[in-house]
């Protein structure tokens, strides 16, 4: 997720707040009668001319076109909110302008993913790299462990699996972070007579 977005998803999650307290408190003050002195408040709401609109021959069309608007925007705040794809290659330490050293970052992505899958107790893991909310990228390598897996020997593997690949990519704004997942039932083998 951009920071643009994750900053406009704060301002408007505030406003909102602000308008929806303030209406909540208006409203208990306005039922209790308890309005301050001077506050215009009428005795009671009245819906007529609201109800002449739903009549009205152009509030299909309006409510239809404020429908399709409304449906744009939650698709473009889907979309803004999905994890940006942060593979490819990134330049490593010692690069020069004349000369370039690179990186792949998906390939030690993928092999520390099998190697933490090797680890005893571990039914699969797989890795995925996204961009961080500060511009760097991070690596979630999330496992499925079975129930009877000796979780702190997994978490162990899963740490040393971490500073690993942490080495071999070299790079300070990479981060690593695992995600263990138990199974809901053990894997049942197939016995061979």
């Amino acid at each position: 997720m951009r920071r643009s977005v994750l900053r406009l998803d704060r301002v408007v999650a505030l406003l909102l707040g602000l308008v929806l307290l303030t209406g909540g408190v208006a409203a208990a003050l306005w039922g209790a009668r308890r309005l301050p002195a001077g506050v215009p408040a009428p005795d009671a709401v009245s819906t007529g001319a609201l109800g002449t609109a739903f009549g009205a021959s152009w509030w299909p069309v309006a409510a239809g076109a404020g429908g399709a608007v409304l449906v744009l925007l939650g698709l473009w705040w889907l979309v803004s909110h999905l994890p940006e794809r942060a593979g490819g290659t990134v330049a490593l330490s010692g690069s020069a302008p004349g000369r370039r050293l690179q990186l792949d970052l998906d390939s030690p992505v993928a092999v520390a993913a099998d190697v933490l899958s090797a680890t005893a107790g571990v039914r699969s893991a797989r890795g995925a790299l996204s961009r961080g909310t500060r511009g760097g990228r991070v690596v979630t390598l999330r496992a499925l462990v079975e129930p009877t897996a000796d979780i702190p020997a997994v978490v162990a593997a899963a740490e040393g699996v971490c500073e690993d690949l942490l080495r071999v990519i070299g790079r300070s704004d990479v981060q690593a972070r695992v995600q263990v997942a138990v199974a809901r039932r053990a894997r049942q083998l197939s016995r061979v007579s």
